[in-house]
């Protein structure tokens, strides 16, 4: 199995940044960049992850009419980051010309296309949260996620950003091929001052239900110790692989 954890570098700091990603070298090669620290440091950011080697999703979650999308998509393929993503509430249309401009672009450099996900319900709204917001709504959050994750596959998206509480149902209506990845990743027995994930698992429960990676950034960036806190962590995701093996 392909190595599950990508960390996520949601700082502002670019030093601390550069040492976490030196103190993770050799453990972690796949990192999150999102809205902050791209917005901080662009270019800068994506060039020194893949001088290190590392993979990068850019979670940017690209949410705009389809051609501006494709567009964005274009321009992300030019960074040569290996994942993408957009939110699947931006409708058919818009995922369906994201994935034509970005297997195009990929084609036109010559570089394997970089995976497009799209973004169902975060991981910050729960069931009381989401009645809220779409009160005339028919469908549960479950339901929404599973309707979302369908029609990404539909729109030929590779995979979705789901909470790890979907991950069965998303496996079920959607078949195995779709690819799942989930924040809200918490290790077992840790709590996180300020920590605004609602539908949350440990790695290891993430794992055994059927995750292909899981996107971790507190629980290591802010540890005091981020390589002993990322170890631990792998630990976990390795007891889950043997317990499925």
């Amino acid at each position: 199995m392909k190595e599950p954890l990508i960390v996520s570098l949601d700082l502002n700091d670019f030093e601390k940044i550069k040492n976490i990603v030196n103190q993770l070298k050799g453990l972690v090669g796949f990192y999150k960049v999102g809205a902050i620290p791209f917005t901080y440091f662009g270019l800068d950011l994506i060039k020194f992850l893949k001088d290190a080697g590392s993979k990068v999703m850019l979670d940017l979650k690209y949410h705009d009419i389809p051609n501006t999308v494709a567009r964005a998509c274009e321009g992300a393929v030019q960074m040569e980051v290996d994942f993408i993503t957009v939110h699947t509430s931006g409708g058919f249309s818009m995922l369906e010309e994201a994935a034509k401009a970005t297997f195009i672009a990929s084609e036109l450099k010559k570089i394997d296309k970089p995976k497009l996900l799209g973004i169902t319900v975060l991981t910050s709204i729960d069931e009381a949260y989401f009645k809220d917001l779409f009160g005339d709504l028919k469908r549960s959050l479950d339901e929404q996620v599973i309707f979302l994750a369908q029609l990404a596959r539909s729109a030929g998206m590779d995979g979705v950003v789901a909470s790890p509480k979907e991950i069965k149902l998303i496996r079920k209506e959607c078949g195995k091929d779709l690819l799942i990845v989930t924040p809200g990743i918490r290790p077992r027995g840790e709590t996180i001052d300020g920590d605004d994930q609602a539908r949350t698992m440990s790695p290891k429960d993430a794992i055994i239900a059927g995750v292909d990676y899981m996107v971790i950034g507190r629980p290591i960036v802010k540890a005091a110790q981020p390589r002993q806190a990322a170890e631990s962590i792998i630990k976990e995701i390795e007891d889950g692989l043997r317990e499925i093996a």
